[in-house]
């Protein structure tokens, strides 16, 4: 395994953490949304018994009840009434879109007036939220006393891009935290130097990379800076290859100055203080890199 490899297999926690931020967003996400559906429909019930309280009081009546509130399909709403009524289709338009205007899903939407007895339809209109589009007849016509229910039945296509706006901003909000927290956690470029393996030890050899020291059969090395992380690359790494190229980049790309000769001094110098032992050295592997191999 090269170094690019390790340095991937070494982000797979961090990989793993996103991915479970995200599916615990979405759960989140999924359960504010089933919460927030169980919210609506009891306003747009609430909203439904005070249409059927109004236009009880616009025909004259203010004691008998307004029936519960009926789902008669998806997305369509039954209010019934205890006694019989008349109505007004101005009054009725007006209250309804007034009323309903108070609602989440108020846009677009089928007002039909039915008989009871006989389930005809006596009244009905169309309210779209292109004002253009709306279908209102017949206004004007004052409608006798009977049995009647109102039904009313909502655009689904307006309730979804309601649930859509909601869900994508939630995903937006969620999204926007969990980059920054990931971001804040994210290991930065070389945080594989900073594992706590600042000291190594093989056979008779010890290396103490916060120290800068090489320590052989009891004698210690001073390294300089650039030597102790080329070393400290090997040493994490003992007995797999590393690219020359990112061994080049990982050492000097802060410096803004990549050298090719540069690598080779240092690794020449390296070989130097460490072949006092013969099990560990520094070997090129031709056409892919180096390894520090360590022998049993």
């Amino acid at each position: 395994m090269d170094l690019i490899q390790k340095l991937l297999s070494e982000k797979h926690n961090y990989l793993y953490g996103s991915v479970l931020v995200i599916f615990i967003s979405l759960i989140c996400v999924g359960f504010s949304m089933v919460g927030s559906d169980d919210f609506d429909l009891a306003r747009q019930e609430v909203l439904l018994r005070r249409i059927g309280h109004e236009i009880l009081l616009q025909s004259g009546d203010s004691t008998s009840r307004v029936l519960p509130v009926k789902k008669i399909a998806e997305n369509e709403y039954q209010v019934s009434f205890e006694n019989e009524l008349s109505f007004q289709p101005d009054s009725l338009v007006n209250t309804i879109q007034r009323l309903l205007a108070e609602g989440p899903f108020a846009r677009d939407y089928v007002v039909n007036v039915v008989n009871c007895t006989d389930a005809s339809v006596v009244y009905g209109y169309a309210i779209s939220k292109n004002k253009k589009d709306d279908i209102i007849a017949c206004l004007g016509r004052r409608q006798p006393i009977g049995c009647y229910t109102v039904n009313i039945q909502f655009n689904p296509a307006g309730i979804s891009l309601a649930k859509n706006v909601y869900l994508f901003g939630s995903l937006l909000a969620i999204v926007f935290v969990g980059f920054v927290f990931l971001r804040s956690v994210k290991p930065g470029r070389s945080s594989h130097y900073s594992r706590n393996t600042s000291l190594f030890t093989w056979g008779s050899m010890s290396f103490d990379a916060e120290t800068r020291k090489l320590m052989i059969n009891g004698k210690t090395i001073e390294l300089t800076r650039t030597e102790t992380r080329v070393l400290q690359i090997f040493a994490l790494f003992p007995n797999e290859v590393i690219e020359r190229s990112r061994l080049q980049k990982e050492i000097w790309e802060d410096d803004g100055v990549i050298v090719g000769r540069s690598l080779d001094m240092f690794i020449s110098k390296l070989r130097k203080k460490m072949e006092v032992d013969p099990n560990i050295n520094i070997v090129v592997i031709r056409g892919k890199g180096y390894k520090l191999e360590i022998s049993s």
